[in-house]
Parts: structure tokens; sequence; C-alpha cells
């Protein structure tokens, strides 16, 4: 019989010397019963599956809103690819694969509607009252927002994957400083993990709708040397493809060739800088877990091509300004008359503060629910 014991005792023999082992947490905020039979990362992987703000990603944008089309990445779809790719970085390098899938389901926990373009629009808005960002935000659901159990409020996760989600580090996410994570120096392998396997994901998977939608031409791509590589290596071995399934491999093998880099230059970077145990992780001053330079010389082309050609595509910018007005609008309306609020969340304005409680709600909206809410205020044929 696989016990909790035998997990902790199976990840010391098999884990890295450098890797967070779950018998070591640093625990919870609130005391609790370990579990017989779960690790207490894997533990915390099931309470984030089941809990309502990871069900709600399946309805928040990733590029896309979702009334756009089927076929489309939304953020749930996003952070399940995340965390398959830091899985498999993960299992490579020795790292507990548990934690990093815990991170990787947990990262997006704190995204508005609206993707980017609803968190720009709550940050300006909570600028002189705390400010908003996804990070922050996310270790708030997790801690205090999300209400399923009796004893505590929150999830009341372990420390480590609470770490991941207020240290996750993208060129797109930079976080805030934490005062009760700030002393424990770098972030983990594992944590470092998801923050490249997030970045992977969202190029090679934007890309892929990109294309998919038409807003990008296959023609433009000709010029990116990382593209043109794969495409070259399977006209070769598949003359007949079909361009469906030509664009569904091309993808493959991008994610295949930046993960086989990052692993293999990861392995250098430990061996080069002599990393033996977690405690040197954290010390170490830099990120250990990164692609070769060569890599990286590769990717920026593609990276600049999907902020030029996708990301600021004129359809795409209209809906990000279209969102934005949207948030915009129901965070005042909100302010000035808070009792149109649900009375779950009007009741909170008797201890909490309004922006606060404004900004919790609408953060938590699914697209489809904000855009309902907001035909709702402006719409006068709508019922509300």
């Amino acid at each position: 019989m696989l016990t909790r014991n035998k997990i902790e005792s199976q990840e010391c023999l098999i884990l890295a010397a450098y890797a967070i082992k779950s018998g070591r947490t640093k625990g919870r905020i609130y005391s609790e019963k370990e579990h017989p039979y779960r690790s207490a990362y894997q533990r915390d992987r099931d309470r984030i599956i089941y809990s309502s703000a990871f069900r709600r990603l399946e309805y928040k944008t990733q590029v896309f809103v979702n009334h756009e089309g089927d076929h489309y990445r939304t953020r749930l779809t996003h952070t399940l690819e995340v965390a398959q790719i830091a899985r498999t970085i993960a299992r490579a390098l020795g790292l507990n694969s548990d934690l990093v899938e815990a991170i990787a389901l947990a990262h997006d926990l704190g995204h508005t509607p609206f993707g980017h373009s609803g968190e720009d629009a709550l940050s300006e808005l909570m600028r002189d009252h705390g400010g908003f960002d996804h990070n922050s935000h996310g270790l708030r659901v997790v801690d205090l927002l999300e209400t399923m159990y009796p004893d505590f409020p929150g999830l009341n996760l372990t420390y480590e994957i609470r770490e991941g989600i207020i240290k996750h580090s993208t060129p797109f996410d930079k976080p805030r400083k934490c005062i009760s994570f700030e002393d424990n120096g770098s972030p983990s392998l594992e944590v470092q993990a998801v923050d490249i396997a997030d970045e992977i994901a969202y190029d090679n998977h934007d890309l892929d709708d990109g294309l998919t939608s038409g807003l990008i031409a296959y023609e433009a791509l000709e010029g990116i040397c990382l593209w043109k590589k794969v495409c070259q290596k399977l006209k070769k071995e598949y003359p007949g493809i079909t361009k469906k399934v030509k664009n569904s491999q091309a993808i493959r093998a991008l994610i295949n060739a930046q993960v086989t880099d990052l692993i293999k230059n990861t392995e250098k970077n430990i061996r080069k800088f002599n990393i033996k145990t977690s405690e040197t992780v954290r010390n170490f001053p830099e990120r250990l877990v990164t692609f070769s330079r060569e890599m990286e010389n590769l990717r920026k082309p593609l990276r600049g091509f999907l902020v030029k050609n996708l990301y600021n595509h004129y359809r795409v910018i209209r809906m990000s300004k279209k969102a934005y007005r949207v948030m915009k609008d129901m965070f005042e309306v909100y302010m000035e008359s808070p009792e149109q609020l649900p009375p779950s969340q009007a009741k909170r304005l008797k201890t909490e503060d309004k922006f606060a409680v404004v900004c919790d709600y609408i953060a938590g909206m699914t697209d489809r629910y904000a855009l309902d809410e907001y035909k709702k205020f402006f719409d006068p044929d709508k019922r509300v």
C-alpha cells in the first residue's frame, strides 16, 4: 500500500538533492491533520482542481474572448498545457512533479476576465487603493476568497505553492514584492520550471491560435528561423501533409525543441554552479532553469513577431479596448452604487473596504458573465 509516508520516502530516494520534498514543507497557515494516502503537494493540487476559481478559468480569455470561437485556448486549457510542459521538465530534472503541477494549476487563478486587458483596467482603477496584479490576487484567492472549508478561509495551501503563485515571473508577469516570501531568497527550481513552462505554452499556443484564426498568415512566418527550421523538416518527412496537420506538428516540434534545450541547458547550469541542495538554489542570485543562448536568440524573433502581428493585430486591440471599457464602466457603477452588488458580496461591505470588495467581485468574473452584467447595466432591453 502506497501511503503518504511511503510517498515521502520515495521522494527522498528518487528526486534530486536540490528538489523540494513534500515531507519538508514549511507547512500551512492553519494546522491540519495530514492525509494518509496523499502527500501535502498532491493534496494541494486536488484542492486547486476542485476550487471554483479553477473552474472559472474555462471562460476566461487567453488571447481570444470566449464568444469568438470554441477552438481557441482559454485560460483553463492554457493552464493545463502549462502543467503538462512543467511536469515534463520537472521529471527530467529530478524535481518534485507534484509540487510543479500544483503551482502550474494555480498560477493563473488570480487572472481577471479578458486577460491582460482586464488586469490593466483593474491595475489602473486600484492604483491608489493597494494596486492590482494577478499574482497577488491569486494568493488572495487561495488564502481568503475561496470558501470551501468550515475551519479556515481559502484553500489553506502549503507555503511552497503559495510562494509559486506570488513569485510567478514571465515577460508578461512582473511579481510585486511580498514581505512574507522575500526572506526566502530566489524561487525554487520547481517555481522556475513553471515560469518557463508558462512562456513556452503561451508563445507556441498563441501562435497556433493566431494561425487558426487567420490573424497570422503562414507566409508571414517564413522569415522566422525557428519556424522555418521545423517546417523544412516536416516538409522533408511528410511531403503530402495537410495545412492543418502541418500546423499541429510544427507547434509540437517547436515546443519539443524548446523543452529539450531548456532541460539540457538547466542540467548544464546545475553542474556548472555546483547546485547540490534546495538551499543552494535559494542563495543563487540568478535563475538556473534557462534556455541556452542559442535558443534564446532563436526565440526572440518569434516572440517579437507575436507581439507585432497577433497581440497588436487591430482585431485583438479592438476587443482589448472594448474589454477595458467594460471593466472600467462596471467598476465605476459598483463604486457609485454598491447596493447593486449581489447579497453575497454586499454583506462584505460592513467589514471590508469597498474598493477591495468591488475589485474582488469583478476580478472573479468570467468573460461571458462580465459581458452579461455589463448588458444588464447599460442595455435597456436586457432583463436585470
